[in-house]
């Protein structure tokens, strides 16, 4: 009996230790307990869905980081793709820097070594490789190791807007083009369509039947049942899911998955709050939950709103408030009152821009795709309207972005005149 107390003791311990410590892996709002560190800021919104990057035995898996940037990095045409460091051609440059592997420069994990773009190496990593470059340049010749990455000269992925033939084909533009305009979006929409009753069981309020009636739901014959219910459940539900916008609008809830504001759904996490944000943001927001309908306004779906407004009402940050006293803004408040809407610059005119993808014009959700690097914006954004040598002296201005691009660029980056002149 005295040798059997002692084991049913331990038993008993490690049965507790086990409850204790599942529960707290199961729990979500427990799992950050288990966080050897913070995460950066590009992954922090799916830091609790371990899985999204490790094995079960917490190793890294093989093809974590290109299941979710590998669109990315082709669309970007990268400029250090894997393919280069397999050359066996380029053995020696692997030995200085394996580009191979993504966490050779992104580890995670390490804030205390985490710099801008989630980059874990020292800034003149490019020094690795590009240690002569002054000897094949002249213009390079005595610059610094850490400005190779300074807006307007080199980007480590996307060099789109960066590239010599593209900055002497746009040397010397104005900096306000002429032909200044935003992608246009047609509304097709079909008269024998257009409802004007609705279908819900019981009599709506009176302004949301309104808002529904003015929309080009209404007009395209997207009745109250269309989103309040579903073939799978056929009950009344007010809270409208995300699957069921995604029905008609598959590009943009993709898009919208892919970037900050969704991709915590794409994991399978609860949507982001906005109080779950890294930025600066409105106190009062820090409840709302980020999904379709906290930027499109439910039953009203202004483009207008969820242009502007909507982003607003959250963020807080200096870049943010500064906006209205932009030139930006008083475009926008012209292009409203004159009802064109098309040459007014709002936050998604650059932070979600039209872009045109296989013979459509689309508003592409996932911001990321034209913010890090900010020279990522030049083509789909600024080029709409500025000359490419104003657009990269605007992003090269910490300053002139936290005041909105409240005036012209004083910054001036040399990348055009040294191209031009090895043309």
């Amino acid at each position: 009996m005295k040798t059997l107390i002692p084991i049913l003791a331990w038993l008993a311990l490690s049965a507790m230790a086990s409850i204790f410590f599942g529960n707290e892996l199961l729990n979500e709002e427990l799992k950050p307990n288990f966080l050897p560190n913070e995460t950066s800021h590009g992954h922090y919104q799916i830091e609790l869905k371990c899985n999204a990057c490790h094995t079960p035995n917490m190793g890294i898996k093989e093809n974590a980081c290109l299941d979710c940037h590998q669109q990315d990095l082709k669309d970007g045409q990268d400029s250090h793709p894997a393919t280069k460091f397999n050359d066996p051609r380029n053995f020696e440059m692997v030995q200085n820097l394996d580009g191979r592997k993504c966490i050779t420069c992104h580890s995670e994990h390490v804030p205390h070594s985490t710099s801008k773009m989630g980059l874990t190496l020292p800034s003149d990593f490019c020094m690795e490789c590009h240690q002569d470059i002054g000897e094949e340049r002249e213009s390079h010749k005595g610059l610094d190791f850490t400005s190779c990455a300074t807006a307007g000269c080199h980007n480590y992925h996307d060099n789109r807007a960066l590239y010599e033939d593209f900055l002497v084909e746009h040397y010397g533009e104005d900096p306000h083009l002429h032909t200044a305009s935003e992608i246009s979006i047609n509304k097709k929409i079909a008269k024998n369509k257009q409802l004007f009753e609705h279908d819900s069981p019981e009599l709506p309020n009176p302004q949301i039947l309104h808002d529904w009636s003015s929309t080009a739901h209404a007009a395209a014959g997207v009745n109250c049942r269309d989103c309040h219910q579903s073939e799978e459940n056929t009950a009344w539900t007010d809270k409208v899911p995300l699957e069921t916008c995604q029905n008609c609008h598959q590009t943009q809830t993709d898009s919208f998955k892919q970037g900050r504001h969704g991709m915590r759904l794409d994991v399978g996490l609860p949507a982001m709050k906005v109080g779950d944000a890294r930025l600066e943001m409105k106190v009062q927001a820090a409840h709302r939950e980020v999904n379709c309908i906290s930027c499109h306004n439910d039953h009203r779906f202004n483009l207008r709103t969820a242009a502007m407004d909507a982003c607003l009402k959250c963020h807080n940050d200096a870049h943010s408030l500064n906006y209205k006293k932009s030139p930006h803004y008083t475009y926008w408040r012209i292009d409203s009152e004159m009802q064109e809407f098309n040459k007014g610059v709002s936050c998604a005119t650059c932070h979600m821009p039209r872009i045109k993808k296989n013979g459509k014009v689309i508003v592409d959700h996932n911001q990321n795709n034209n913010l890090r690097p900010n020279e990522k914006m030049i083509r789909s954004a600024c080029m709409k309207c500025h000359g490419l040598e104003f657009s990269i002296n605007a992003l090269a201005d910490p300053e002139l972005i936290k005041h909105n691009f409240n005036k012209a660029p004083s910054k001036k980056i040399k990348s055009l005149e040294w191209a031009k002149q090895r043309e």
